[in-house]
Parts: C-alpha cells; structure tokens; sequence
C-alpha cells in the first residue's frame, strides 16, 4: 500500500460508554444520527460505526432502534453502515448478534476477551464463532478489531477453522484501559504481523486519538475518529463528530493523500456496490 492511496475515515460517533450529559454533541437517536451521518459524510468520512441508544440515552441492541437508525442514515448519507456487534459490556452474545439480520454492509468482529477499565469485555470462542456464522449467514463482512497482539492469533485460528477468509479489514483499537497501549511502537508491531493484502484502520482512545491518525496516515493505513474513542477537539473543548473527521481529512490533504468517497472505500475493501 502506498502512502497516495485514499484514506478511509470511519466515524464512530456514538459508542457504548459516554453519557449524553458529558457532551451534547452525541447523536444518541435515530434522528441524530441521521444529520450526523450527513455532517460526517461532507467532512470526509466513508464508513459509520454504529451503536444505538433508547431516547433517555442509555444503551440498547433493539434490532428495531438499529433498523430506525439504518434508515435514517440511508436516507441522508451513501456511508457504509457498519454495526457493532460489541454492544455494550453486559448484552448478551444473542442480542449482540440480532442486529446482523438488517444486513448492514459490515460489522465488527472483536477478535478475543479484554479487560475494559474495570469490567471484561467477553469474546470467547463460542462468541466469535456464533457472530461469525450470523455475519456469513447474512451476508456481513466483518471488521476485525484487535485490543491486543494476540487477538491476530485469534483471527487466524477463525480462518484455519474457515469462518474466516483472509484477506480481512482490521481496526487496531489502541489505548484502551487494559488493552495494548497507543503508541507508535506498538502500531508498527501489529502492522508487521497481519496476514498478507490486509487492509487496516486505527482508532486511538482519548488523546492519543490524533497521534494514532497522524501515524496512520503517514503509515499508508487509516483512521477511525469520533466520540465513542474521545470526546474532546483539544484540551477542555469539547468535539463534535465532524470536527474530528475534518481534521483527520485536513492532515491528510496536507500530508499528499486524497480521501476516499464511500464508494471509493468499497472498491478498497471489495466491497459490493449498492444496487
């Protein structure tokens, strides 16, 4: 990959764990999400992750609020939606899992267990196998994250049991409180390590968030930014989801890279194009 190839921008902007009274720029309906989509979309983003919250804020794996939430985002943005199936610390596998029957374009696949600040973030075999058979079922290509080194020997354990095909997409989520640490070290490390054509993302937690995107871009890879990894523009100002994805887009105009349409995005993942 060199470094004139386009850069994917996936926006996160809601995530599992911030409240609405810490910002008021989380798009915590279906309607918000929807106009952040658009906003996004004009900053330079490609691919939306996508968590769901009930209308008080607090978190919900509804297959009916993640189908609202589809819908408002088709109808104002070409992204490419994808689903978390990590929801949030405590769903179980089976509501992590539901959501994939709307067939969003991808969805995220959490490679093995990590400790999350002071809870587990469970991820067993059992659970990647069953997410893994609902992905192939539906049609859903999987967005490999990876908290920590070991979690590549996960992914690759899937695939000699083939419910995994490499070449895959893998997002490095970095800086998590009990995962791999964001440093620059350590994203060269896991890059060096993935499995051959592998593309990949990195999302760095909090401030490291904008150094994990500047090396990103330098290293030929891309970048996730939004509130679910970190809240703030710079120090005690509070970001909103498109500021983040036009500061990304701005360094890397800068820096010689041309950003990727969605569509664009697809052709790089292979993607099918929308009928």
């Amino acid at each position: 990959m060199s470094a004139m190839d386009p850069l994917i921008i996936t926006c996160a902007p809601v995530g599992a764990e911030i409240r609405p009274e810490q910002t008021p720029h989380l798009p915590y309906t279906p309607q918000l999400l929807g106009e952040t989509a658009r906003a996004v979309r004009e900053a330079g983003a490609s691919i939306l992750h996508v968590h769901c919250r009930n209308d008080d804020g607090t978190n919900t794996h509804s297959v009916e609020r993640f189908g609202q939430a589809y819908e408002a985002i088709r109808a104002q943005s070409d992204l490419i939606v994808q689903f978390s199936t990590g929801g949030a610390i405590g769903m179980t596998p089976q509501e992590r899992a539901a959501v994939l029957e709307l067939r969003p374009e991808m969805a995220t696949l959490t490679c093995g267990s990590v400790n999350f600040g002071d809870d587990i973030f469970e991820n067993s075999f059992p659970i990647m196998r069953d997410l893994l058979k609902k992905m192939n079922e539906f049609g859903v290509r999987p967005e490999l994250e990876i908290f920590d080194k070991g979690h590549l020997a996960n992914a690759r354990r899937l695939a000699r049991e083939r419910l995994l095909l490499f070449p895959q997409h893998v997002d490095f989520v970095l800086g998590v409180p009990g995962g791999l640490e964001a440093t620059v070290q350590n994203l060269c490390d896991l890059v060096d390590d993935l499995p051959e054509g592998c593309t990949w993302s990195v999302a760095g937690i909090g401030k490291r968030q904008l150094p994990m995107a500047m090396a990103a871009i330098a290293m030929g890879g891309h970048v996730r930014v939004g509130l679910e990894d970190n809240l703030f523009y710079s120090r005690g100002r509070l970001a909103r989801n498109d500021e983040l994805v036009a500061r990304v887009a701005r360094l890397a105009v800068e820096a010689g890279r041309s950003i990727a349409t969605p569509d664009r995005a697809r052709k790089v993942l292979g993607l099918p194009m929308p009928q």
